[in-house]
């Protein structure tokens, strides 16, 4: 298999057209109608599926996909990394983060790893649950700010733990719910996690660090203007990065609940897969990280 064929594969899934494919990787359709039919020939398998609103992969086409975005998107860090190396700073560099990291750390990271490296693109993309690490694990992000999830499987990625976080449980202002003063008498409310299912979560953590039974789950959402929303205008319950309950934009809409239990207490991080590490951009984007925790310490949360 040659690296253009698979390019072109992917270009066909992406685009769902043969003639908009042809046109992002600088080929004709027919060319690229024959690079595709090559692969299936020498696959022996129908990777696309045809009609008059323009192609579909099959299931082996998917698998091929897979695995051909995988190969391109290394042979591209390969090319990047050779270029970092040999002094040449540029690249792109895709960053997975936490609400709380966005707010208090990546300006001021943007701010003077911009100014050093103006030829890397900073890439964010925000998520309010990380602990899986799926976009880490298929190189989606070259970084992950985030709770450290624990346990991390050993040798599989590299740590730097950043700052201490505290989830707080929140509520909409004006909600009969805070009025409650222990995490029991919170467990028949309609709860929202941020997660990905019903059996994990920040929230689903709290009731079992409290020897609890974690409550199904009323919404699972991974936004933040989804989570401020629910929380905000329904009899909803959450867990929140205290710095954000606090903050003038939340605030407003949201009340925290003085739990005798007390905040969920975690440590925000810096995740990356060891190979990373390799990367010049990388490194030096931990380093600067680093810098922005200490200019966040001097940061008053509420006035952000």
């Amino acid at each position: 298999m040659k690296l253009n064929t698979l390019q072109a594969l992917v270009a066909a899934v992406d685009e769902g057209s043969l003639r908009a494919a042809a046109r992002r990787v600088g080929v004709s359709q027919p060319a690229l109608t024959k690079m595709v039919r090559e692969l299936e020939l020498e696959l022996g398998a129908t990777l696309l599926q045809r009609s008059t609103k323009g192609v579909l992969p099959t299931p082996q086409g998917k698998v091929l996909v897979e695995h051909a975005r995988k190969a391109v998107r290394e042979l591209d860090d390969a090319v990047t990394q050779i270029d970092q190396l040999g002094g040449r700073m540029v690249g792109e560099l895709s960053i997975g983060a936490v609400p709380l990291a966005v707010l208090l750390l990546i300006p001021e990271t943007l701010r003077t790893y911009g100014r050093e490296f103006p030829d890397i693109q900073l890439r964010v993309r925000e998520e309010l649950y990380i602990a899986q690490l799926g976009n880490l694990r298929q190189g989606e992000v070259d970084v992950a700010l985030g709770p450290i999830p624990d346990p991390l499987p050993a040798g599989e990625f590299h740590v730097e733990p950043l700052m201490p976080i505290e989830m707080a449980v929140v509520v909409g202002r004006g909600s009969p719910l805070a009025r409650a003063r222990s995490l029991r008498e919170l467990a028949d409310a309609r709860w929202v996690y941020t997660s990905l299912s019903g059996h994990t979560g920040y929230a689903h953590m709290l009731f079992t660090r409290h020897g609890m039974t974690p409550p199904e789950p009323a919404a699972m959402v991974n936004s933040t203007l989804a989570l401020l929303a629910l929380i905000g205008s329904s009899e909803c319950v959450g867990l929140m990065p205290l710095p954000i309950a606090l903050h003038p934009a939340a605030a407003p809409y949201m009340t925290v609940v003085p739990i005798s239990e007390g905040h969920l207490q975690l440590t925000l991080g810096a995740i990356v897969r060891h190979d990373a590490l390799l990367k010049p951009a990388v490194r030096q984007f931990l380093a600067h990280l680093h810098r922005a925790v200490g200019h966040a310490a001097t940061v008053d949360p509420g006035r952000a």
